[in-house]
């Protein structure tokens, strides 16, 4: 497999972000291998929090948590995806697939022999770190799901697939390949279809104007170091194939192949007792509502302590570092081990 590495002084005298990197080589899934870069911050012996972060971000994202979990006496992990921060970066577009991350991940977990894991994952960092622990429960004792989802194409019955399919690829050709993260956002929040989630689809896939950090920034208020640490994993657009793929790669459409893998992780969690809380925020367009389900079905829920996070969009780990962490380790105390 094919990959670029992103030049180790990229990533110097990044603010607050004074964590040791650690890499590990995992199977690429060609008989090749590629290298994972993670954080592991606090002591050994802690009881394990996973950080998964999505799309575009890295674990940049979790440097206001990280501190916190680790003076509360917890271990804290917290890897780049393959394509993202320090991690390699395949350069094919089509060696991004859903189960490869899933594979990657998994690899991953298995290289550090992790166990009683209590997960936080956001963004794609749910739809990867969901099917993992759906995948493989004995390696997970917690989870705290935080803006993202395990979409599964739900209620959609199989006679009307193809319909659906069609009306959706139409709608995807119809809309215009905006020419920044800006122009993209109007759009999107214009749109009032079921389907505005292409507006961020095709700008990812097809726009010269995505650019990560643009991203960050149109949603966050960052300084220009912060912003330029967001743009740091990738120095021009060779090193963009996984950031650009990873929004076609959501399963919104029911005959994606992730689709029904998807629907045994939900079969897993429908059966799932321990605990798992969730801590959306109120302000986020994308995963608005996606809570609910988990809520609702997933019996390890049940009773639990689920809170909203007030004021915060999408990246609600800049916005409310301390809730969250706080939301994180009250979960495991009031749930030892």
């Amino acid at each position: 497999m094919d990959f670029l590495r992103t030049p180790a002084e990229r990533f110097e005298n990044l603010p607050d972000y004074p964590f040791a990197p650690n890499f590990r080589m995992i199977p690429a899934g060609d008989g090749s291998e590629l290298r994972m870069h993670y954080l592991d911050e606090g002591p050994l012996d802690g009881q394990v929090v996973l950080l998964m972060h999505g799309q575009p971000s890295w674990s940049y994202l979790y440097r206001k948590m990280i501190p916190l979990l680790v003076g509360g006496g917890y271990r804290v992990i917290a890897p780049d995806l393959i394509g993202f921060g320090k991690s390699d970066k395949p350069t094919q577009r089509e060696d991004y697939t859903y189960a490869n991350h899933v594979a990657w991940i998994k690899s991953f977990l298995d290289a550090l022999d992790l166990s009683g894991i209590t997960l936080f994952c956001q963004d794609w960092g749910g739809l990867i770190g969901l099917r993992v622990a759906a995948e493989n429960g004995d390696r997970f004792s917690r989870i705290v799901v935080a803006n993202t989802g395990l979409p599964d194409s739900k209620g959609i019955a199989d006679a009307d697939v193809i319909e659906i399919c069609d009306a959706m690829e139409a709608y995807y050709q119809s809309v215009p390949v905006h020419a920044n993260a800006l122009e993209m956002a109007m759009g999107m929040g214009g749109d009032e279809s079921s389907m505005k989630f292409m507006h961020w689809q095709k700008f990812c896939a097809e726009s010269e104007g995505f650019r990560p950090e643009e991203v960050m920034v149109l949603m966050l208020s960052l300084s220009e170091e912060e912003k330029a640490a967001y743009a740091a994993p990738f120095p021009d657009e060779s090193y963009l194939s996984g950031a650009r793929q990873f929004p076609t790669l959501v399963p919104i459409r029911p005959d994606n192949p992730a689709t029904e893998a998807n629907r045994a992780a939900w079969s897993v969690f429908e059966q799932w007792t321990k605990p798992l809380l969730t801590a959306f925020s109120d302000s986020d367009p994308i995963t608005a509502g996606a809570e609910v389900r988990f809520q609702q079905s997933v019996p390890g829920a049940q009773g639990q302590p689920h809170v909203t996070i007030a004021g915060a969009g999408h990246f609600l780990q800049e916005q409310a570092p301390e809730q969250l962490a706080d939301v994180t380790m009250t979960l495991m105390r009031n749930n030892p081990l």
